[in-house]
């Protein structure tokens, strides 16, 4: 078996395509991703505070992440179109340079929400960065990555941390 056609994006011939979920069980999916954001400990401040003058950041990127989530399949070519039962989007300080960004996304269904929680914090660190870009030009979108998958055939999965 060739390494293309273990890939479940690529058709016997070599295209991608789509994956045919018709046939699994709906079972219920949840997925948690994570990423970082640093920058300088003045603009983290301001963004606690308030005091960003483009107004709420932690709000206006928790819904940027939320729409996100929810438009996945047109953003990601081969992604199917879900209906996603819950989004949610969290921040922390872990540092004084440091606010980690997490999106569990849910759903009953035939597929996982794995790629969904990856765009929701994408989308939600890309929020914060363009709302605060003027005060720090230098901060970091780091180590978005998926740390917990449950459901489906393959059942559950935890990231090392």
């Amino acid at each position: 078996m060739s390494a293309m056609s273990r890939l479940t994006h690529i058709d016997e011939h070599g295209r991608a395509s789509m994956v045919d979920v018709s046939d699994k069980a709906e079972t219920a999916r949840i997925a948690v991703a994570r990423a970082e954001l640093r920058m300088a400990p003045e603009t983290l401040a301001a963004i606690v505070e308030n005091r960003v003058h483009k107004g709420e950041v932690l709000a206006t990127a928790r819904i940027a992440g939320i729409q996100a989530a929810k438009r996945c399949a047109e953003l990601i070519p081969l992604c199917h179109p879900l209906m996603l039962s819950r989004v949610g989007v969290e921040f922390e300080v872990r540092a004084p340079d440091c606010l980690v960004i997490e999106a569990e996304c849910r759903l009953t269904g035939r597929t996982g929400v794995e790629m969904e929680a990856l765009t929701a914090v994408s989308v939600a660190a890309l929020t914060v960065y363009d709302m605060c870009k003027a005060m720090d030009r230098g901060m970091v979108i780091r180590e978005t990555r998926l740390v917990h998958k449950s459901g489906g055939k393959s059942g559950t999965w935890e990231a090392r941390e």
